[in-house]
């Protein structure tokens, strides 16, 4: 038999290093999540690079050939919350016309992913200004592109209803609704996310559609 072609080469090359990436991929998804624990329970400042090191079940060696520095796993943390968040809610409003059912939509979304996933919303909440220089500029970019689709899903509303009031401060407020939910959530008393957010829509759209007409 003659020896494997070029494409047979290349080919393989490629199924292994798709295989080594996925590998690469779910470890890291893994100390992710067992750092999101370890803030979570003692905070930001009170984690040590020991503690993920335990966590995750690696050397310290090991850990550090992921991350050079905790602020690094804090970092990736808080990318991979808000990129989610924006891409699943970009993914729900593709085919969605009327402006009501677009914020209905952005608090289905926000409220779904923030309570499967408590302990990262309370990393988020609780350590928002550590990050420094490069990684808080980031962040700071994802953040703004997703306050920046919740303002202009309420100018459509307002421009669609003819409505005023103050976008910056209805948005604002909207985030205060939904931000702190994980402190008081209670699934036997306060239902799913899905009535939960009809609930927390009915009560936000009612302030806001109860405004003024525009001349």
């Amino acid at each position: 038999m003659g020896s494997p072609s070029t494409a047979t080469r290349i080919s393989e090359r490629h199924r292994r290093a798709a295989a080594a990436t996925g590998r690469y991929d779910r470890r890291l998804a893994e100390i992710l999540d067992h750092a999101t624990e370890v803030f979570c329970e003692k905070g930001y400042e009170g984690a040590s690079m020991r503690d993920l090191s335990r966590a995750s079940g690696m050397s310290l060696a090991g850990l550090y050939y992921y991350f050079e520095s905790k602020e690094r796993l804090l970092f990736l943390i808080q990318k991979h919350t808000f990129s989610t968040i924006v891409q699943r809610l970009k993914a729900r409003l593709e085919d969605v016309a009327d402006p009501e059912q677009k914020v209905r939509i952005f608090i289905l979304n926000h409220l779904e992913y923030f309570l499967a996933n408590r302990q990262a919303m309370k990393v988020l909440t609780h350590e928002a200004e550590v990050l420094k220089n490069g990684f808080a500029t980031e962040l700071a970019a994802i953040k703004r592109e997703y306050y920046r689709i919740c303002v202009k899903l309420l100018d459509e509303l307002k421009e669609k209803r003819g409505l005023e009031f103050p976008t910056r401060i209805a948005v604002l407020s909207l985030f205060g609704m939904m931000n702190w939910i994980y402190t008081w959530h209670n699934p036997r008393v306060d239902g799913d996310p899905e009535p939960l957010a009809r609930e927390m829509g009915d009560i936000f759209l009612r302030g806001v559609m109860s405004g003024k007409a525009r001349r």
